[in-house]
């Protein structure tokens, strides 16, 4: 089963997540969660999010304990209204925020131009998404959320997701990497299946050219990413072995 994304993040994986390689683990972890794009993929696994942006962390919190019938009876926006004129929880306000410009850093409060056109009902919040957020939540329900720093994550053999703010690209991000070199040693410290993405061009980890993705329409446009990949699953050979069971 796959699940879609509960909103659309900058700079997430939903769409290139099946050119990567697939978990074989039955725990995956994602250290920079933002969306959780690749886990979306996997959503029966035992999903870990680790997450240090306060609002990022607030929503999947939100997500992981409202029921079906709360969602959908969230408000949807009246002409002229912002989020902030909507009588829900906090939480619930940014994970409609997410929706107001697809593809975000940040929760917005009033509709983008986009939005405000109509004519992309799938792709803002509306009664479509409402819909469709309903219907996942109960297939997150045995998700983990640890709101914290990567650091903060448990010490266990999993498929790892390592998506962080990108050394060049992640200004972005109300939240970066402080040493680029302290997160290459402990990327290579995990133990499992190790995936870290970056540009191609970043050298703190000895990446390889991957894929090239589109990014999410937003005010910062959806140019292409030329992504790269450093795993330690192919630098061990485990991929050939389990090719060869």
């Amino acid at each position: 089963m796959t699940l879609k994304p509960f909103w659309a993040y900058y700079g997430g994986k939903w769409r290139a997540a099946p050119k990567y390689p697939a978990p074989v683990y039955d725990t995956i972890i994602e250290p920079f969660a933002g969306a959780a794009g690749y886990s979306l993929r996997y959503p029966e696994r035992n999903v870990i999010l680790v997450e240090r942006n306060p609002k990022v962390a607030a929503t999947w919190r939100y997500l992981l304990r409202v029921s079906a019938a709360e969602v959908r009876a969230l408000p949807l926006l009246q002409p002229g209204q912002t989020v902030t004129d909507l009588r829900v929880c906090e939480e619930a306000r940014w994970l409609i925020g997410w929706w107001m410009n697809k593809g975000s850093a940040a929760p917005r409060k009033s509709p983008s131009a986009w939005m405000r056109r109509g004519d992309h009902a799938s792709s803002f919040w509306g009664e479509q998404i409402r819909e469709r957020i309903a219907w996942q939540v109960d297939s997150v329900r045995h998700w983990r959320l640890i709101e914290g720093d990567y650091t903060d994550a448990p010490e266990v053999e999993a498929t790892w997701f390592v998506d962080p703010p990108y050394i060049k690209a992640g200004k972005y991000y109300p939240t970066k990497v402080e040493s680029f070199q302290d997160l290459a040693d402990w990327c290579r410290t995990r133990s499992g299946q190790v995936m870290v993405c970056e540009n191609d061009g970043a050298t703190w980890l000895p990446f390889q050219p991957f894929i090239s993705i589109k990014g999410n329409e937003s005010r910062t446009g959806g140019r292409v990413s030329r992504e790269a990949l450093w795993t330690n699953w192919y630098e061990r050979g485990e991929h050939r072995r389990e090719e060869e069971k």
